[in-house]
């Protein structure tokens, strides 16, 4: 523990960027349809910039461009998070996620449902960034980027999952304290 605490926090905190694969890999779209894929450039003084940049622009050969290019990645992925906490919480997607939670976990109320993803924001700003990578995954469907803004569409399967995981982590959480 005392080696890793010598290594510069600016440091460590870039070397976990490094290793972690982009927030919305796979599920970011321009306003043509298009995949956007992550994408990056050094700055003065080794600085590392992160983007996403759409398929048109890389392979080039499109007659136009899209409305949306390139995005800064942490401006979109901040963006797409908000998104998704306040999905969680509207009583549509909870009833939406009870349904899909049902589907595995029968005896699984409304009730807990909504308690278990009201348990996601206070832990969210905890978690790895690759728990957070895994939870996006489980919760969107697609990013689609236009000139307004982003629309993110929700996965209510994956909603099911994330709330059955959370539910055998309070149990278990239960257990060990007791």
């Amino acid at each position: 523990m005392h080696a890793i605490l010598q290594v510069s926090p600016r440091v460590r905190v870039n070397r976990t960027q490094n290793t972690t694969a982009p927030l919305l890999l796979g599920l970011i779209f321009d306003s043509d349809g298009r995949a956007m894929s992550p994408s990056h450039s050094r700055g003065r003084g080794g600085q590392m910039y992160r983007y996403y940049v759409s398929q048109a622009v890389l392979k080039g050969g499109a007659t136009e461009r899209p409305a949306i290019a390139r995005l800064p990645a942490g401006e979109i992925e901040a963006a797409v998070i908000a998104q998704v906490r306040a999905l969680l919480l509207q009583p549509e997607m909870v009833v939406g996620t009870w349904r899909a939670a049902r589907a595995t976990a029968p005896d699984v109320t409304e009730r807990e449902v909504l308690l278990a993803l009201e348990r996601i924001e206070p832990l969210w700003e905890e978690l790895f960034p690759a728990e957070r990578a895994r939870i996006v995954r489980l919760l969107v469907d697609r990013v689609d980027v236009q000139a307004e803004g982003a629309a993110v569409r929700p996965r209510l399967d994956g909603l099911g999952s994330l709330v059955r995981d959370l539910a055998a982590r309070a149990v278990e959480a239960g257990k060990a304290a007791a």
